[in-house]
């Protein structure tokens, strides 16, 4: 299997159309050519130091093709799920190849302080190469 690159997961503080503070996840081309066929699933899950397992349901997305140089939204990420692992596994075929990559971001790291742009998007976010 190729190495994936110039395919980001970001989750970028934004503004909801009520005016609360949310967070969305995005998944980022930052590639010269579109990726198509694009498959998402995403969880959240944490075993605690006493063994006690805490996790959300299990969300998968479909993406005919997402263009080069841009993103799509892939889900509202809600505050209760925050203090898990979030990952995304991102499946998707680029110049006729099938390419894959988990992202996983750790609990309490997606928060304000951890904040940078985000490429394409150039909005504030946490993302993962």
């Amino acid at each position: 299997m190729p190495e994936v690159s110039g395919v980001y997961v970001a989750v970028i503080s934004e503004i909801s159309g009520e005016g609360d503070k949310i967070w969305n996840a995005y998944i980022v081309n930052d590639k010269c050519e579109p990726i198509e066929n694009v498959f998402v699933s995403s969880k959240g899950y944490l075993v605690s130091l006493k063994g006690e397992e805490s996790k959300s349901s299990m969300l998968r997305h479909f993406y005919k093709v997402v263009p080069a140089k841009s993103s799509q939204k892939i889900e509202v990420v809600i505050d209760d799920v925050l203090k898990l692992n979030n990952e995304y596994f991102v499946s998707f075929y680029c110049e006729n190849k099938l390419f894959d990559k988990k992202y996983v971001f750790l609990p309490e790291t997606i928060k304000q302080e951890n904040l940078s742009v985000v490429p394409v998007i150039q909005k504030q976010g946490v993302w993962i190469k």
